[in-house]
């Protein structure tokens, strides 16, 4: 926690707005991604409901669907955090509101590295669970024969 004190610190407020700018950005990819992943699904729904993979695929779905929300409010928040950024360039000494807003640039940092690390994890698991769908319903035709 103490790196990520000391990293903010030094930051200028462009690389700031660099930064905001590339979170945003990330955020709204995933939210493009996202809505892939629903057609995905909607597309394996009746093998999703109807193999082995019922209670898994449930899972990935409602936290898809969390995930989705969280991207909506981080989308929220970064903008907010982006237009913010005047207080840094603005030229007026306002120290305490120059702090918190560094303090707040430093828990964005963190807590968006949390969310795109458990997005990845669950990126993983929806493309291994729908790779399992598709090797079954590859090997259907050929147990018919």
């Amino acid at each position: 926690m103490k790196t990520h004190a000391k990293y903010v610190e030094w930051l200028s407020a462009h690389e700031m707005h660099q930064a905001t700018n590339n979170w945003f950005s990330e955020l709204e990819f995933i939210k493009d991604e996202q809505i892939f992943f629903d057609d995905l699904i909607k597309s394996y729904t009746l093998q999703l409901i109807e193999s082995k993979h019922y209670e898994a695929s449930k899972n990935l779905v409602e936290q898809l669907s969390q995930f989705q929300k969280d991207t909506n409010k981080f989308l929220g928040i970064v903008k907010t955090h982006r237009n913010k950024l005047y207080i840094m360039v603005d030229g007026k000494d306002q120290l305490k509101n120059e702090a918190n807003y560094r303090e707040e640039h430093k828990t964005l940092i963190i807590k968006l590295a949390e969310f795109m690390h458990e997005y990845t994890l669950l990126k993983s698991k929806l493309f291994n669970n729908i790779k399992e769908i598709l090797k079954e319903l590859k090997q259907k035709p050929l147990l018919k024969e």
